[in-house]
């Protein structure tokens, strides 16, 4: 089998027994394949859920084909969720860009998968909250009053273990007193944190009393002033994606050490069942391509690029203003295919993937840049005729257009050389070619200018 098994292998049956739109196969989809053989789900739902600090790039477009292609395939929906529970880099036109892309993106999906609401993580602060309430009631959460610097020292290392905060063993009745202190405001960003109570010699540092509350006096694009204190993301996105009967959680590769936390928060909490589980695959890594945010946001901010759709940014907005079309990266990111193992994509892949989609559906048209007169002595001057050319040779519908041929003409300056090498094919003294779309000429004299320039062949 090839880089992708073939799309039109046979679907697999949905959850209601109608076939669902073929796709490839990869490992991720067989997991979905068979739980909707057991039943386990009542419907496939998967989610994007972009943070809003900026455009997104390509690797997000190889997550945005998965997460909604699985939807697409399983008769299941993907909801776009903007994950802005950091309010500080996050701003209302990014979450308007980020709509536009997916939309471009899944260009003929989204009425079918994609639900007419945008989510936000932003919306869910107030269950996230009472979610925090009721961990703190049931011994699970502390009030934590260790500086930034002091809870990394905690921390430990992966070589040893953590050592438990001061303020670890704080009666319950306290910890909901300054829990809600700091949601009212009373202290400064930093000074508390609301923290995780589960095991500081885990060999898994994220598990080592990890915080589910930092105190961020921000304005939120969405919530304005409202709240003072912000979730964490993997708190904050587990209890999301439980609120949003999230069925399969999937992530790039790197939150594969944070799965444990996600499990252990919805473990601890009365969530419905059955609860929502994270799987991972390797992200995208193209060469000779930046696909880091906060790099491709400095480009922007030292104007190094006109914006975030400059041609030459990967933004999925740089992609479409060059002219690559959602069809080429749907192509693109099937041929690339998911997988466990962090690897590095050529970007001839993809380039490969824009000219198959161009060759299929661009119409020809003929220009010369740097052109050379030609003058055909056998042919009667004044008499003009039209000449049928394809549209589109790979597309015998796209029809043919008229395209005019008399007694003079041009052919560009690197189709004609006075003394080539053996084996040139083009125009040269004494050959002869075949014009496309007309007759075949002769090469008898070669005229040049002043300065020694080739100027008119007759």
């Amino acid at each position: 089998m090839s880089e992708m098994k073939k799309a039109g292998q046979a679907a697999t049956q949905s959850a209601g027994g109608t076939p669902a739109v073929p796709g490839p196969s990869d490992f991720i989809r067989d997991i979905v394949a068979e739980h909707v053989r057991a039943g386990k789900y009542g419907k496939i739902v998967t989610r994007f859920p972009p943070e809003p600090n900026g455009y997104l790039h390509f690797g997000h477009a190889t997550s945005i084909c998965l997460y909604f292609g699985i939807a697409r395939e399983f008769n299941g929906s993907c909801n776009l969720r903007m994950d802005d529970s950091n309010p500080t880099p996050e701003d209302i036109a990014y979450v308007a860009s980020t709509q536009d892309d997916v939309h471009w993106i899944i260009d003929g999906w989204a009425d079918h998968v994609l639900p007419p609401a945008v989510f936000y993580a932003a919306d869910y602060f107030p269950q996230l909250y009472d979610y925090a309430v009721q961990l703190i009631k049931m011994g699970k959460a502390y009030v934590c009053d260790l500086s930034a610097e002091e809870l990394i020292e905690y921390r430990g290392a992966p070589d040893r273990p953590g050592k438990d905060s001061p303020y670890r063993n704080r009666p319950v009745e306290e910890n909901l007193k300054l829990f809600e202190r700091m949601k009212a405001g009373e202290f400064p960003d930093g000074a508390r944190t609301l923290r995780a109570k589960i095991d500081m010699a885990s060999p898994n540092i994220h598990m080592r009393d990890p915080a589910l509350y930092r105190i961020r006096h921000a304005e939120h694009h969405r919530s304005g002033n409202k709240w003072c204190i912000y979730p964490m993301y993997d708190y904050a996105h587990c209890l999301s994606d439980s609120i949003e009967g999230i069925s399969h959680s999937i992530c790039t590769l790197e939150f594969e050490v944070h799965r444990p936390l996600y499990d252990w928060i919805l473990e601890q909490l009365p969530v419905p069942q059955p609860r929502p589980h994270q799987y991972e695959f390797a992200r995208l890594n193209l060469s000779y391509t930046v696909m880091s945010k906060r790099k491709l946001l400095q480009l922007v901010h030292e104007k190094l690029v006109s914006g975030w759709d400059d041609p030459r940014m990967p933004t999925v907005a740089g992609l479409r203003r060059r002219g690559v079309t959602p069809a080429a990266i749907r192509h693109f990111c099937y041929l690339v295919g998911v997988t466990k193992y962090n690897g590095l994509t050529d970007v001839a892949l993809l380039e490969h993937a824009i000219r198959e989609d161009l060759n299929a559906h661009a119409l020809r048209r003929l220009g010369v840049l740097r052109p050379i007169k030609v003058v055909i002595t056998n042919y009667p001057e004044g008499k003009t005729e039209d000449v049928d050319a394809m549209n589109n040779p790979e597309d015998p519908a796209a029809g043919t257009r008229k395209v005019p041929f008399g007694r003079e003409l041009y052919i560009e300056r690197a189709d004609f050389m006075e003394n080539p090498p053996p084996k040139y094919f083009r125009l040269r003294p004494g050959g002869e070619v075949r014009l496309k779309y007309a007759y075949i000429i002769k090469c008898d004299e070669v005229i040049k200018d002043s300065s020694g320039n080739v100027a008119v062949l007759r």
